[in-house]
């Protein structure tokens, strides 16, 4: 079955999953979705019965997660190879001092058990390469890349292409931060790469050495669980096609319309259809 959104989104379709009516506490627990027009019970239950995939546990991945989990979706995939340290809890919300030492995906888990034990969440402690990226890309409905380096960025964007799943993509540094969605199934949407070509040279700045305002992550991991609960609903209209930019010194916000590159080495030519 698929589900059009009202407003521009582009069809969601539930991952293997048969849908299920929502129990007593279900209905009482995300009560103030279904007084939303463009939610309701229809669209909560997409939520329950989608799959999202979060690359990073860290300042983005940290909001992005839990705001999924506390919305209802169904199943999380958090991938992350690293280990929580102290220099961490100034930004990433999902993880305490207890918890220092312990990977970052598996403290994600227990916090977001903690908030929701109704949601199913896998926690892989690898690093995002190629090959696994190529296996949970495909069993997911959206996925929302919170990594901070752009290897990794390009890898999960190109998993994205090839098997016609919408990317929502954040990155913050210092006092500037930026957000857009990538949905290579709409024939004029640019990918990651047309803005960022693989074969440029693109340096990678790192908070540990430039800083990086604390709840900035916060406000871009949020806007990352939005635009990903929008495109699972399938209502509003998500960010392909526009890059947002902010200034958080100054608090203002820029949008810069992006265009498909037609000579991608990505996505030129593709045009994958959606489920």
């Amino acid at each position: 079955m698929r589900f059009w959104g009202r407003r521009g989104a582009l069809p969601f379709t539930p991952s293997n999953q048969a849908p299920t009516a929502m129990n007593d506490e279900q209905l009482q627990r995300y009560a103030r979705h279904l007084l939303l027009d463009d939610i309701g019970i229809e669209g909560q239950q997409r939520l329950l019965d989608a799959h999202a995939l979060v690359i990073g546990a860290g300042g983005l991945g940290s909001p992005a997660a839990l705001y999924l989990a506390t919305a209802g979706v169904g199943r999380l995939t958090v991938v992350d190879h690293d280990t929580v340290d102290l220099t961490n809890l100034q930004r990433q919300i999902a993880h305490n001092l207890s918890r220092v030492g312990l990977p970052k995906a598996e403290s994600v888990r227990a916090t977001v058990a903690a908030l929701n034990p109704d949601v199913q969440l896998r926690a892989l402690v690898r690093r995002a390469d190629a090959a696994l990226l190529d296996e949970l890309v495909a069993q997911a409905d959206v996925v929302l890349d919170c990594s901070d380096n752009f290897r990794t960025r390009h890898a999960v964007n190109a998993a994205c292409v090839t098997h016609g799943r919408p990317l929502v993509s954040g990155a913050a540094i210092g006092w500037d931060a930026q957000i857009s969605v990538y949905d290579s199934r709409q024939p004029d949407a640019p990918c990651y790469a047309c803005l960022f070509p693989p074969e440029a040279a693109h340096e990678d700045v790192a908070c540990a050495t430039m800083g990086v305002l604390a709840p900035l992550v916060g406000i871009v991991g949020s806007m990352q669980a939005a635009e990903a609960l929008k495109l699972l609903i399938g209502t509003g209209q998500p960010l392909a096609g526009r890059l947002l930019m902010l200034d958080a010194r100054h608090m203002a916000w820029d949008s810069i319309r992006l265009q498909r590159q037609p000579a991608c080495a990505v996505c030129g030519g593709c045009h994958p259809q959606p489920r």
